[in-house]
């Protein structure tokens, strides 16, 4: 067996590994997030205790707790689809001669999820702060449904843009086939930064979505996951990410109607 074999399926172990854990992480989770139950708001509709401190936390440790598990929680959801990217970079990283693919390709992963971290602290921000806007004033609270489906129509809308061609299209084809890329780490790092800010911008709209959806919801995680995967490798990307912006943007009409009706 050569050792380019070796390192290759050391490599799907590892990830295969890294996926459950972060899965099961998760799902635990999201069970001790349930337990604590989620709070009634005005317009028929609940809050997740995410977003506010529980009696004798201080926000800080609401924080750190949100976003230590958004970064497991992307781990989980991202990883299916960066696996290939990874993949890709490890076969350009081997044509210069390279020797450390371990490492290297570690070393791209974990710049990548630095970045989704960071994404989770402005998220984390945003949400507490219309939770606490929420909570103020019961009469944003009630538009809040309606203001869930519009997010989603806007979201599923996104998938048509430029904007969304453009992010996609670097994550399905970085690096291009043939390319050689520098068996550095300092090159790996930032190869792993702009990894994640093309991921993030691919997946903006799917991750509204799956915000609004609720951050504790299991089947919406999956959901999305499953979305963000099948648009990256899929043979035909494009049209895949345009079939999920057109149901998106019909389950957003379909959430404002039902909040216009029960309202």
């Amino acid at each position: 067996m050569s050792g380019r074999t070796v390192s290759e399926r050391g490599f799907i172990g590892v990830s295969a590994l890294l996926f459950a854990a972060s899965v099961a992480t998760t799902v635990v989770w999201c069970a001790s997030m349930s337990a604590m139950g989620e709070m009634p708001m005005p317009g028929g509709w609940t809050m997740s205790m995410a977003w506010t401190p529980m009696c004798g936390q201080s926000w800080f440790v609401v924080a750190a707790s949100f976003i230590g598990m958004w970064a497991v929680m992307m781990v989980a959801m991202m990883l299916p689809s960066l696996m290939p990217m990874l993949r890709r970079y490890r076969e350009a990283v081997a044509a210069s001669g390279a020797t450390r693919l371990g490492w290297l390709t570690a070393t791209v992963g974990v710049g990548y999820f630095i970045v989704w971290s960071a994404a989770g602290v402005a998220v984390f921000a945003l949400g507490a702060a219309l939770a606490a806007v929420q909570l103020r004033f019961p009469a944003l609270a009630r538009a809040a449904p309606v203001a869930m489906g519009v997010v989603v129509v806007i979201a599923g809308g996104l998938q048509f843009s430029a904007w969304k061609a453009r992010h996609l299209a670097c994550c399905r084809e970085a690096p291009a086939r043939g390319q050689v890329l520098p068996a550095r780490a300092g090159t790996a790092w930032r190869y792993g930064l702009h990894l994640g800010f093309h991921c993030i911008g691919c997946s903006a709209g799917l991750t509204a979505i799956f915000l609004v959806s609720g951050v504790m919801d299991l089947s919406a995680m999956a959901v999305v996951t499953a979305a963000v995967t099948a648009e990256r490798i899929a043979p035909a990307g494009q049209s895949v990410a345009r079939g999920i912006g057109a149901m998106a943007v019909g389950l957003g009409l379909w959430l404002i109607v039902r909040a216009a009706v029960s309202g």
